[in-house]
């Protein structure tokens, strides 16, 4: 496999120019990827050769006609290509990763040079640049998928540092990430925007209401919580209640609407409340009566019961 894999290097490379800038700076080597590819010919390099990094004829890939190849990216191998003497420690490239030496800003700043039109302007107020966090720290530039890139894989890439809400997605009721039916990608920009926690749009309700449209409304009875904020009521990482509730009615409900007056209470001193039968209290509770919890069109539906 590797020698097929060399093989295919050696094709493509026959396609390629020496890099342009040799005659401008000396510390660009001559032979360009060959020069690289001398010592570095494991799959992880190779596996270049399977990504748009190198197409040979897209003028503006690394790889294209008249460009740089891998020093596009990693800068002059110069130094680095040449004889060092013993003892000596041979001068680092550029490197692409979170836990390289070249510093993030760096690293990103290559990255940027081509692909500003997927990072957006607002990239440098978002929560991940100000955190320094690397383009390669998400992204693998060597693999012919890149699993960021991909619905069924991009989640574990994100848990890999948001942690509390892979927990979250976890828990029994819960969006169908771990089921490969969405991405992060779904409700968050990650390359930055200019709404809080970098939602896809500009607010959170709309953009729950992407899939929810049900519950968008407008309602001649309106539930104020649903057109005010969805978080109100629903864990968007996942919950251990039904619906991704925060938390099991008539709890939930008994945040905002007081008991007193209402039978509401499913237990009390003398036994269940007001004498209501069990079964408007226990289960659905609050949903037994007021099962427009969203809001209601309906002219005698000003209580949510229909």
């Amino acid at each position: 496999m590797r020698l097929i894999t060399l093989v295919f290097a050696a094709a493509m490379l026959l396609f390629l120019t020496d890099s342009p800038a040799e005659d401008q700076d000396p510390n660009y080597s001559r032979k360009g990827a060959d020069t690289c590819f001398a010592c570095h010919d494991d799959q992880t390099s190779l596996a270049v050769f399977r990504t748009k990094h190198a197409v040979p004829d897209d003028p503006n890939s690394p790889f294209g006609h008249g460009q740089l190849q891998c020093e596009a990216c990693h800068g002059p191998a110069g130094e680095h290509a040449a004889r060092v003497r013993r003892g000596q420690e041979r001068p680092a490239p550029i490197a692409f990763a979170s836990n390289a030496n070249t510093p993030v800003a760096e690293q990103n700043k290559f990255c940027i040079n081509c692909h500003t039109a997927d990072t957006g302007f607002a990239w440098h107020a978002s929560g991940h640049d100000i955190n320094s966090v690397s383009c390669a720290g998400c992204h693998s530039a060597h693999a012919d998928n890149d699993p960021v890139l991909t619905t069924s894989t991009q989640v574990e890439v994100c848990f890999d540092c948001h942690q509390q809400q892979r927990t979250q997605s976890m828990k029994p009721y819960a969006h169908p990430l771990r089921q490969g039916e969405m991405d992060c990608g779904s409700c968050h920009s990650t390359h930055g925007d200019t709404t809080d926690l970098l939602l896809v749009r500009q607010t959170l309700n709309d953009t729950c209401f992407d899939c929810h449209a049900d519950t968008r409304g407008p309602y001649l009875w309106e539930h104020a919580p649903v057109s005010e904020d969805c978080s109100s009521c629903h864990e968007p990482h996942g919950s251990n209640q039904p619906g991704m509730l925060s938390m099991r009615a008539p709890l939930l409900c008994q945040g905002c609407h007081s008991q007193d007056g209402h039978p509401s209470l499913p237990q009390d001193a003398g036994g269940l409340a007001g004498g209501i039968p069990s079964q408007f209290l226990l289960g659905e509770s609050c949903l037994n009566c007021h099962s427009e919890v969203h809001g209601s069109n309906h002219p005698s539906g000003s209580k949510l019961m229909r």
